[in-house]
């Protein structure tokens, strides 16, 4: 019988080294096998040759403490990824989750903002404030370029590429994708500097792009405060974080006829391999086809045609 211990290490490797996941990922994917061998251990399961039974059992005990099916659907992911690790490292024969149903998930659309609201998020800030302009720098540069919190929080200034319209961003698996930034972004991020250039950033700090109050690189809770409160000032009653932003992104683009694969492009999804979509679409095209779809450029657009 394989060594546990080991086998664990050897699959946190995996995760770490071959799947390229970030760290957060991987604890994220050993505390759902934890608590499948803490369950297995209490039944006196044997880990490598569980009966399908046994995630039954293993889902049923989950409900009852109130585990929804969202949740419920990605701890039992995590274990399967651990089976299959199993099995392609010849440590069992056959994946035992194989005939496994998982959970539906509900269908559930999360809040979307409509540009005017955005303009209220952003006219909510007090830009008299020291970190005024960095505040609605952080909103538009998630709104106009549909960043996950944690892309925007290590964006580093050597990352921008402003005079030819691109960022450079670190996704999952530190997998990197050029990103188009629109005027307005690029406005708010210069406006942003200017009072940035009289902060000393705290050592480790000085190549960030945002800078927390404490002057140092900004953490993914300081953003969500940061929203949490202009959501309150702005009256909007609806459920909103960094996340809403860049779904709000997404969807704008697609409902203006955005080509779907230049979206998926620009966000990043593991669907689609950012190498491959830069070899046959040109970045240059990339950009012009995002920017026409883009509500901040359909609004100035018509501004300038009034």
């Amino acid at each position: 019988m394989p060594d546990r211990a080991k086998t664990l290490r050897r699959y946190h490797q995996y995760l770490k080294l071959e799947k390229g996941f970030s760290d957060n990922t991987c604890d994220a994917y050993q505390r759902d096998v934890e608590k499948w061998l803490s369950f297995a251990a209490d039944g006196g399961i044997d880990l490598f040759s569980p009966a399908l039974t046994d995630f039954h059992s293993f889902s049923a005990a989950l409900m009852d403490v109130g585990i929804q099916a969202t949740s419920l659907s990605r701890i039992l992911a995590g274990v399967h990824s651990f089976y299959l690790f199993l099995t392609m490292t010849d440590q069992i024969e056959q994946d035992p989750m194989e005939l496994l149903e998982f959970p539906k998930k509900p269908q559930h659309l999360p809040d979307v903002l409509t540009v005017e609201e955005v303009d209220r998020l952003e006219a909510a800030i007090d830009l008299s404030n020291p970190w005024g302009h960095r505040n609605k720098a952080i909103i538009e540069v998630l709104f106009s370029c549909g960043l996950r919190v944690s892309e925007l929080c290590n964006l580093k200034l050597q990352d921008l590429y402003l005079d030819e319209g691109f960022i450079r961003v670190e996704g999952k698996g530190s997998k990197q994708r050029l990103v188009p930034i629109n005027d307005s972004a690029i406005k708010e991020l210069k406006l942003w500097f200017l009072d940035r250039a009289g902060i000393e950033p705290k050592h480790g700090s000085e190549d960030y792009v945002f800078l927390s109050n404490f002057k140092k690189n900004m953490s993914r809770i300081t953003v969500f405060h940061i929203l949490k409160e202009l959501v309150e000032q702005a009256g909007i009653q609806k459920t909103v974080s960094p996340h809403t932003l860049r779904h709000s992104f997404a969807t704008a683009l697609l409902e203006g006829g955005a080509n779907l694969r230049a979206i998926q492009a620009m966000l990043g999804h593991e669907s689609i391999a950012t190498t491959q979509i830069y070899l046959h679409t040109d970045t240059r095209r990339l950009r012009e086809e995002i920017l026409e779809h883009h509500p901040r450029e359909i609004y100035m657009r018509s501004r300038r045609k009034g």
